[in-house]
């Protein structure tokens, strides 16, 4: 009158043709006012409760491929239940569960299982890996591309300084001759002002020869020196001159 188990080991094949153990712990027990029937009609009770429990798993197992099966446990116990409950009442016996206990694919397939997550794993890794290699890659590419920017607008910013620095310093220089020659001029009378503009171009011109000769680490400058060519000289200082004058009066 106690209620018992019996474990069934039952194997079967799934959807996907993989063989796995599927283990059935049944617990019964003789309903209460049915100790002859149970006694009487049946020889052995736990020898008929697994033939219903193998007809009824490998009826349902092989509705699931192998993963489903983990997932539908507690479906196919109710169904083994169901099945045995039914065949096993009419000879006085009651079904009181059916829990399925474990669920044991060939070893073969396990490592096959476990190779397949192993390399699903590794492939995860490697395209993580690659993903967080090519955002580093587009942030360098970025930070570069930023850095070139920033350096290419500093560069035009000393190029548009030093050429408005550059153009300050010629008006400079060609304000202070303008300012020299009316100087001249205007002290010694009768003297024109091309002759003073050349005598000025002879001065910087000297002055130009004594500071190079000076230097330590000058640099040797080959250009005509007879006083014929004093006269070119200052001509062609004087023509820029006059040019770069020109120029800086002229309408923007």
């Amino acid at each position: 009158m106690r209620v018992q188990q019996h474990d069934i080991m039952c194997q079967t094949k799934t959807l996907d043709n993989v063989f796995v153990s599927v283990q059935v712990s049944v617990q019964y027990m003789v309903k209460p006012g049915h100790e002859e029937k149970a006694y009487y009609r049946l020889t052995n009770p736990r020898h008929q409760i697994e033939s219903y429990v193998f007809d009824s798993l490998r009826a349902e197992v092989p509705k699931f491929s192998l993963d489903d099966v983990f997932v539908v446990k507690d479906k196919l116990s109710s169904a083994v239940k169901d099945t045995v409950e039914t065949a096993m009442d009419s000879f006085g016996y009651e079904i009181l569960a059916t829990p399925i206990t474990d669920i044991d694919p060939d070893a073969g397939v396990k490592q096959a299982m476990n190779e397949t997550n192993r390399q699903k794993r590794l492939k995860k890794a490697a395209e993580d890996k690659g993903e967080a290699q090519k955002i580093l890659q587009v942030k360098q590419a970025e930070a570069k591309a930023a850095e070139i920017r920033i350096q290419a607008s500093a560069e035009a910013d000393a190029s548009e300084l030093q050429g408005q620095g550059l153009s300050r310093q010629r008006q400079a220089i060609v304000e202070g001759l303008q300012k020299s020659v009316s100087l001249f001029t205007d002290g010694v009378k009768g003297m024109e002002p091309e002759v003073v503009m050349d005598m000025i171009m002879i001065n910087l011109y000297f002055d130009t020869i004594k500071e190079i000769g000076s230097g330590d680490k000058s640099n040797t400058i080959f250009i005509p020196h007879q006083p014929g060519a004093m006269q070119d000289i200052a001509s062609q200082m004087r023509m820029g001159m006059l040019q770069a004058q020109a120029g800086s009066k002229a309408p923007q």
